[in-house]
């Protein structure tokens, strides 16, 4: 049955064997916790599950002057985050030029392989010289990383599309921009939803590279800031909000792809 093929798993078995590796995860931390705990009440690298909740509460309780320091790392690094996506989608529109016009591909085909190839994290220090310590530093670092890796993607996804399609849109007297935005747009497009749902991690980890060398409020700042004290009751509960919030755009990326819908294909 492990290795079968053709059997069809029921509906509550699948949610069940999905929760499964949660559970064994959650045990091991809180087994692990206990034991070193027994040993050491004072350990602070695993804290206990009380301990992780007032961690937890002390990050979205008001400061005096009223602000919740969660909310507030959670704005600065969404709006660095949705910049920087907003200007990786344009690598779509880039790379499927590059996948069906000869000249696009020729003038910037391999300028993008080679800058595809740069290790983003060591522009960083060059990037804050360059821009200073502010926002666009940050997002600059996050398009870099990601920019090049989606726009190719479009481009081996576009080239992949048979020659029979752009015939049969010519001999119907579609002008090259028509078939490019009516031919190749509809059916690469939901797969590079995917794409770019699978930098996620890669923006992220870029992101908090960025905040923990030069910010003053953010996820990655927060987390930096705290471990200076070994304050692991609230980098572990940051961490798993910040995961849970890649999840959720995950999924919202799944959805958009499998709903997505060409208005102007017929």
């Amino acid at each position: 049955m492990l290795f079968s093929t053709r059997i069809r798993i029921d509906v509550r078995w699948s949610l069940v064997l999905s929760a499964l590796p949660f559970v064994v995860l959650v045990g091991l931390y809180l087994g692990t916790a206990y034991v070193r705990h027994a040993r050491n009440p004072d350990d602070k690298i695993v804290p206990t599950l009380g301990k992780l909740i007032d961690g937890a509460k002390r990050s979205v309780t008001p400061d005096k002057s009223g602000k919740v320091q969660l909310l507030l790392d959670t704005w600065a690094s969404a709006k660095r985050f949705g910049i920087a996506l907003a200007i990786v989608f344009l690598a779509v529109p880039l790379g499927v030029m590059m996948g069906c016009f000869p000249f696009w591909e020729s003038l910037l085909y391999r300028f993008v392989v080679f800058t595809d190839k740069i290790p983003a994290i060591a522009l960083l220090p060059i990037l804050f010289i360059a821009f200073g310590l502010g926002e666009l530093s940050k997002v600059a670092l996050m398009v870099i990383g990601v920019f090049p890796t989606v726009c190719l993607d479009a481009y081996l996804r576009a080239k992949s599309i048979p020659d029979e399609q752009f015939q049969k849109a010519q001999t119907l007297e579609a002008s090259g921009f028509e078939t490019v935005w009516l031919v190749v747009y509809p059916q690469i497009f939901p797969r590079m939803l995917d794409t770019i749902r699978l930098n996620f991690k890669s923006m992220m980890a870029l992101l908090l590279a960025g905040e923990a060398l030069a910010a003053s409020v953010g996820l990655g700042y927060r987390i930096f800031v705290v471990r200076r004290y070994l304050a692991m009751d609230v980098i572990i509960p940051y961490v798993i909000f910040m995961t849970v919030l890649l999840y959720a755009a995950d999924v919202t990326f799944q959805w958009w792809a499998q709903r997505y819908k060409w208005v102007d294909r017929e």
